[in-house]
């Protein structure tokens, strides 16, 4: 026990020292994990934890897609771009103060869940959707984004979204990617449209662009994404329904490393790197967001402030 204290005094001491140094705030923090480790293993305490795996190797591996914009694609130079690789980018910025340091694995959508139980990459960021079957093998973050359901209008309809064109009844017509649950999908936004399925994304979108539908109903990230990229020819409607959470994925057994991802994500969103998730949410969804109040943290919810 006496050794164990020794040891922790001198982490202790190592880190006010390192903290004295008069290093420059990135340099000082590098220095203070190099330290902090070191004590840790001089103090036979390092935490059986992927986040010190990761801080040891000097990259964080990330699980992705490569074909889904706007979520991950491939560039015309084969660089990978999307909003789930700003994510990765964003760890990477808070485990080594440089967004660069991430390796990012394309995988297929089922191999994201056997990825993370081989240890073949440290995350999932990959428009992955929290469900009550997937908790049961893997740990999801704290959400980073709220899909459903959108509209995709052109730019020049008479239609502002969803709820507008179900005052019309079944004069409207909504193309939709063909499955079981087509049709219910969009009568629950717009009971009495006339429904029309089709067996591809592209076809779907086509059938809005040859005037044979009123709009198409797709991903509100793709609807955002593509009136984003063309303004001229599409506009997004103004209403979203059907939600589904999207989060990063861990291996399970690890509340160090969930926590830290918690911690970055969380404080992209309302903290300090607030505008590093706020330019990719408007380069990639056209949506600029306003800056989280400061004073009471608005992500608790329930406070009003009294005049």
């Amino acid at each position: 026990m006496s050794t164990q204290k020794s040891s922790r005094r001198n982490f202790l001491k190592t880190s006010a020292i390192a903290l004295g140094a008069g290093m420059t705030a990135s340099a000082g923090m590098g220095s203070l994990r190099a330290a902090r480790a070191d004590a840790l293993r001089q103090a036979g305490d390092t935490p059986n934890s992927k986040l010190y795996e990761v801080l040891d190797r000097g990259n964080v591996i990330v699980g992705t897609g490569s074909t889904n914009p706007p979520w991950h694609f491939e560039d015309e130079q084969g660089n990978l771009g999307g909003f789930d690789i700003e994510m990765g980018r964003l760890l990477a910025k808070g485990l080594f103060d440089d967004p660069e340091k991430v390796e990012f694995v394309r995988q297929a959508s089922d191999a994201r869940i056997p990825n993370l139980q081989t240890n073949q990459i440290d995350v999932v960021f990959q428009f992955m959707t929290v469900t009550a079957q997937r908790a049961q093998l893997v740990e999801f973050s704290i959400p980073y984004y709220r899909e459903g359901v959108g509209t995709l209008l052109l730019a020049d309809s008479p239609y502002s979204g969803a709820l507008d064109m179900a005052e019309q009844g079944g004069a409207v017509k909504v193309s939709i990617l063909q499955n079981v649950y087509a049709e219910d999908l969009v009568h629950a936004a717009m009971p009495e449209a006339e429904v029309l399925q089709f067996d591809s994304q592209a076809t779907v979108i086509q059938a809005l662009d040859s005037g044979r539908v009123d709009a198409a109903a797709i991903d509100e990230s793709t609807v955002r994404w593509l009136a984003n990229q063309e303004p001229d020819k599409y506009k997004a409607g103004n209403y979203g329904w059907s939600p589904q959470t999207y989060s990063a994925a861990v291996r399970p057994g690890d509340p160090i490393w969930l926590n830290f991802i918690n911690t970055v994500l969380r404080e992209g969103m309302t903290g300090v790197e607030f505008a590093f998730y706020a330019d990719a949410f408007k380069r990639f969804f056209g949506v600029e967001l306003a800056p989280p109040p400061v004073g009471f943290p608005v992500e608790y919810g329930g406070f009003r402030q009294l005049a």
